[in-house]
C-alpha cells in the first residue's frame, strides 16, 4: 500500500494559499508519501454538499495508510467525509489545523456562509469508525477560533491537542512541525 496524505485548504483559500502546505508536502515526499493537496470549489462561499462532493469525486483508495490534513474549514470537510464513507472502512489518521464547530469575530455575510457548517451537525460515532487518532493545532491568538474548541475537539474526537503560541490563524505560518511527528 502507498502511504499518502490528503491535504485541504480553508476558507477562501486555495492548494497554494498556505506557506506550510509547500513545506509539509516536501517533507512528505521525502518520506516517499503520496501528498496531494486540494484546490476546493467555491472557495469564498463554502457549501457543506459541493465541498464534500468534491472530496468524494477526488478521493479514491482510502485505506489504513490514508492521512488527512486540514485547516480551518477544511477540517470540517474531512469530518463530513468520513461520516460518509463505507461503514468500517478504516483511515491512519487526522491532522485539523484551526479547527472549530463554532467561530467568532465574524461579519454578518460570513455568518451566513458559515451557519450550516456550524448547525448541521455531524456523526462523529461515524467519524470515529474510521479514525481513532486525531491531533488538533490551535492557536492561543487566533482571531476566528476560540480555545474553547479545544474542549470540544477532545470530548468529541478524543484528539490529541496542541496549542501554540501567536501564529493566529496559522495563514502566514511556514512550518508546523508536529505534523511530521504525528504522520509516520
Amino acid at each position: 500500500m502507498v502511504k499518502k496524505v490528503c491535504i485541504i485548504h480553508g476558507w477562501g483559500g486555495s492548494s497554494s494559499s498556505e506557506p506550510w502546505f509547500d513545506w509539509l508536502k516536501k517533507e512528505l515526499v521525502k518520506k516517499r508519501f503520496h501528498v496531494e493537496i486540494f484546490n476546493m470549489p467555491n472557495t469564498d462561499h463554502p457549501k457543506i454538499e459541493e465541498w464534500v462532493s468534491y472530496f468524494e469525486k477526488n478521493i479514491k483508495d482510502v485505506d489504513e495508510e490514508t492521512y488527512f490534513v486540514g485547516h480551518s474549514i477544511g477540517c470540517q470537510t474531512i469530518m463530513r467525509f468520513l461520516e460518509k464513507l463505507h461503514k468500517h472502512k478504516k483511515i491512519a489518521g487526522c491532522v485539523f489545523v484551526a479547527p472549530w464547530f463554532d467561530l467568532i469575530n465574524q461579519s454578518e455575510e460570513e455568518l451566513e456562509i458559515a451557519h450550516p457548517w456550524i448547525h448541521e451537525k455531524i456523526d462523529f460515532e461515524r467519524v470515529l469508525d474510521h479514525c481513532n487518532n486525531f491531533l488538533t493545532i490551535f492557536s492561543n491568538n487566533d482571531p476566528y477560533v476560540h480555545l474553547d474548541e479545544v474542549n470540544k475537539f477532545k470530548s468529541r474526537l478524543d484528539a490529541r491537542i496542541i496549542i501554540k503560541r501567536g501564529l493566529e490563524h496559522f495563514n502566514e505560518v511556514n512550518e508546523i512541525p508536529e505534523i511530521l511527528k504525528f504522520i509516520k
